[in-house]
């Protein structure tokens, strides 16, 4: 099997596509689907879903998300991305690969117990993909009940599974603020209102959010990671744009965060007689593992075959299916140092011994048999 993985992979990996836009992905996913025998439903654009009956109308659905980054690949290999920009730098050609290694196990299985709704999710990376295909009814045409996700990790020894129990990745918001103040000569800055001091003061204020509102004992971030202003060095600025993003794994602190932006931007207004105009956008949930499910997936391992996983503060839209239905997302460790696989998701280095390929699609297989929905 780990051979037709790895065809599957460096295929995939050479027509990386973005967000919603995954035409030659969607049409390589559905042709193999289709050559299994599964007839295929297009969702969320460009997305796929393939179901294969079970004696129980009641699903399962295992996912995989689809579209790549807009990286520009430095790999030295064979099958390196033919679209300049795009890459595969987050694992996706492998998910896709392992849940079309698993479609072709169940496909050639006399009968399944439970019914299997394989999901092939566009724009994981943004807008998020699965919000779409829950809001399109899919979890209710198909009666899905649980769901199961993998994601290769390089934090985590090439070969072992991370499990997490509860919290797993963080939720998220984006932050896009533009100070508007006046402009003014250098030399005279008591004509002007400086956007750029207040963008120093504001930047501070916001990590006092962190270390004087939020419980110590409840993790969380902001980040402000870009900050664009000002025309010239002998001129007050008029203006300043910032963005950043929030992660938390508690509703309610998340909440108090937007709140304290919001009353601090106000008294920067007051204090410095600037306006400030501030957008947060509401991104993805936190991933909360079910219990029950990672109770059942650690008995299927020996204890020195996976890892207990950190929550992190990373963020991943497999948490709206988790907001619709119990389930469980895992990792695939793909740490290997004397193959210098150590890159992080999303380097424009990130790479894999694809040996790790049938470590997924077995997780897979052991998780279906233990949920009895295959003998």
């Amino acid at each position: 099997m780990n051979e037709i993985l790895k065809k599957y992979r460096r295929d995939l990996h050479q027509i990386p596509e973005l967000e919603f836009d995954l035409f030659l992905t969607q049409a390589y996913v559905k042709k193999e689907l289709e050559s299994f025998g599964y007839k295929t439903e297009t969702v969320a654009k460009t997305g796929l879903i393939a179901v294969r009956e079970g004696l129980s109308k009641e699903a399962v659905a295992f996912r995989s998300d689809m579209d790549a980054l807009p990286v520009n690949e430095l790999c030295d290999i064979d099958f390196k991305s033919k679209h300049p920009g795009k890459m595969h730098a987050c694992g996706h050609d492998g998910h896709m690969a392992m849940l079309l290694g698993f479609a072709k196990y169940i496909a050639s299985l006399e009968k399944v117990n439970q019914t299997i709704v394989f999901i092939f999710q566009p724009a994981e990376e943004g807008p998020g993909g699965a919000k779409v295909i829950i809001d399109q009814g899919i979890f209710e045409k198909y009666h899905i009940k649980q769901i199961l996700g993998l994601h290769l990790f390089p934090g985590i020894k090439q070969g072992k599974m991370g499990f997490a129990n509860g919290p797993m990745t963080a939720q998220n918001g984006e932050i896009d603020i533009v100070i508007k103040g006046k402009s003014a000569h250098g030399a005279q800055p008591h004509l002007g209102h400086d956007a750029m001091i207040v963008q120093s003061y504001l930047i501070q204020a916001y990590q006092t959010i962190i270390s004087r509102d939020i419980n110590p004992l409840k993790p969380s971030v902001i980040t402000i990671g870009t900050i664009q202003g000002g025309e010239a060095r002998n001129i007050i600025a008029g203006e300043v744009k910032l963005s950043g993003t929030i992660r938390v794994y508690d509703q309610d602190v998340y909440d108090l965060i937007k709140k304290r932006i919001i009353e601090i931007n106000q008294g920067l207004e007051q204090m410095f007689l600037v306006n400030i105009e501030c957008e947060i956008r509401d991104y993805y949930p936190a991933v909360i593992n079910d219990s029950i499910l990672f109770e059942t997936a650690i008995k299927q391992y020996d204890k020195d075959a996976y890892e207990i996983v950190e929550p992190l503060m990373i963020a991943e839209d497999f948490a709206f299916y988790l907001k619709k239905v119990p389930g469980m997302f895992s990792f695939v460790g793909t740490k290997n140092e004397e193959k210098d696989f150590v890159h992080s998701l999303h380097s424009n280095l990130f790479n894999f011994d694809e040996s790790i390929l049938e470590v997924g699609l077995n997780y897979y297989i052991k998780m279906a048999k233990a949920l009895k929905i295959i003998d």
